[in-house]
């Protein structure tokens, strides 16, 4: 297997600015795909006919068969070269775009969301890795600071962006346009990619798992169909027995791995990694964030735009504030809150959190279906004050106890974990949201109805932030700070099997 090729003389290769726009762009891209798609999913509803567990599937769909090939797309790269996989994933990626934007029921456009989320696994996790080895460490402070600034970008122009392009109705193709933007930003990509960024590989990658990825995806599908699938028909008792089922796969899949590691030492999953109790504490963390923001930021929507008949332009700018809260409290949490005051600033973030639900609750119930944007405005900054106490500290958190010959399968765990918990809390918005609304409400009736599922679907999440709580007393008191590129001699793997770190504020 070859080496990666030395860097090139970094002082008068303009290219690998060149490439560093490519992959930001591809992961800008990726990354408003997902925060785009809530906002349009009322008009979705309207133009396909879907049901309800269509809706879900559209989002947890997406974020099931992302997080189901994000470890192996980083070792994909490792293996067969990363400007490899980064170019099939961004060609495969424009494709199921474009298959999205043209879907002509529901079927169709479930089937491309899943296809969409599987070439996003391919081209994500070679963003980092990409600009690990086109960069020396003593540029990748500022690198990654201006990658940062390209993941608060994204979250908050997706909503806007999708509000705007749904709102124009252009060419009267209604909330096709969110998928079709991104076909001449993939072209693009995909033609200067080729051009400018350079090739890589590693030194000693792992080998691949696909038996691990089939337990696992399996597993999954089998807790999360039968949960969004449910209630529309009416919880057969084969739902109940797929359920129960699931966890006689996860046991399998735990009993493989094992035999793997003793095998050849690359199994999917670190299993060592559990024994370090701030690890498995974080991992615990992630998956129930993940079901917060699962189960939040779609009823949200479905709040705003059919209970309340709001605008999808009105619904994108109510969310404003509440991007901007997340990204200036992650920014304050990491460089002045956690170095004094360590694991308590994550746990001010979920009672601080906690309170803004509260609020909103309080002011849905108050105000009804004659609540205003402005009266939002207050709980949702508070909320996104809360979050981004939590999301920018977490991953340092999490990984502060873990060797450092692990880091990269830890970082990827951590990351393939929260993807998971966002496609179970999706699946979960059948039972807190859908469940409280009765399948004949009259019109008339829908406005309250849907007031009253929100409401009720946030005390969920207000009861899941007290476990996260609870939970964050195993992490350490005073995380380590892992700043990512800083030392020159850095394992290029630990990158490439971490993908980028997506704040939950953007789940899909």
């Amino acid at each position: 297997m070859s080496s990666q090729p030395a860097v090139p003389d970094t002082a008068s290769d303009r290219r690998r600015w060149i490439a560093l726009a490519i992959v930001m762009t591809a992961a800008f891209m990726d990354l408003v795909d997902v925060t785009i798609v809530n906002i349009a999913i009322p008009s979705m509803e309207r133009d396909l006919g879907a049901s309800f567990g269509a809706i879900q599937w559209i989002t947890a769909g997406y974020a099931l068969a992302f997080a189901a090939g994000l470890i192996t797309g980083g070792r994909l790269g490792d293996i067969y070269g990363r400007k490899r996989l980064f170019l099939i994933g961004i060609s495969g990626f424009t494709l199921a775009s474009a298959l999205c934007g043209f879907a002509a029921n529901e079927e169709m456009l479930v089937a491309s969301r899943l296809l969409q989320g599987a070439t996003a696994a391919m081209m994500v996790p070679q963003v980092l890795a990409i600009i690990h080895v086109t960069f020396p460490a003593h540029e990748r402070g500022k690198v990654f600071g201006m990658f940062g600034a390209i993941i608060g970008l994204g979250a908050v122009s997706g909503p806007l962006l999708g509000a705007l392009l749904t709102q124009w109705n252009l060419f009267g193709l209604e909330w096709r346009p969110i998928f079709l933007i991104n076909l001449p930003v993939g072209i693009a990509g995909l033609i200067l990619g080729r051009k400018f960024i350079t090739e890589s590989r590693a030194p000693k990658a792992l080998k691949l798992d696909l038996v691990g990825v089939a337990l696992v995806t399996l597993g999954l599908l089998m807790l999360i169909y039968p949960l969004t699938r449910g209630r529309e028909l009416g919880w057969p008792l084969w739902g109940h027995l797929c359920m129960a089922g699931s966890l006689v796969v996860f046991a399998a899949f735990v009993a493989y791995e094992k035999r793997k590691t003793r095998k050849d030492g690359s199994p999917l999953v670190e299993l060592s990694l559990f024994r370090v109790k701030s690890f498995a504490a974080g991992i615990a963390v992630q998956l129930t964030f993940g079901i917060v923001c699962g189960i939040f930021f779609l009823v949200w929507t479905l709040y705003m735009q059919i209970g309340l008949g709001w605008s999808p332009l009105r619904a994108g700018l109510t969310g404003v504030p509440f991007s901007i809260a997340v990204s200036a409290a992650a920014g304050m949490s990491v460089q002045k809150l956690v170095p004094r005051f360590g694991r308590k600033v994550l746990q001010a973030g979920a009672l601080t959190m906690a309170a803004g639900l509260l609020l909103y609750i309080w002011e849905a119930g108050r105000y009804g279906t004659a609540i205003h944007s402005w009266q939002m405005s207050l709980p949702l900054v508070v909320m996104g004050v809360g979050m981004g106490l939590i999301v920018a500290p977490l991953t340092d958190a999490v990984l502060s106890d873990v060797p450092r010959e692990h880091s990269g399968s830890a970082s990827g765990l951590i990351n393939t974990t929260q993807q998971m918990g966002n496609a179970l809390g999706l699946g979960l918005v059948s039972v807190v949201f859908f469940g409280s609304i009765d399948d004949r409400i009259a019109p008339s009736a829908v406005g309250k109805a849907f007031g009253d599922a929100f409401q009720s679907s946030l005390w969920w999440v207000v009861a899941v932030l007290a476990v996260i709580f609870l939970v964050m007393f195993a992490l350490p008191a005073r995380p380590k700070q892992h700043v990512e590129g800083a030392d020159a001699d850095a394992d290029t793997e630990a990158v490439t099997e971490g993908p980028v770190d997506r704040e939950p504020v953007l789940s899909h």
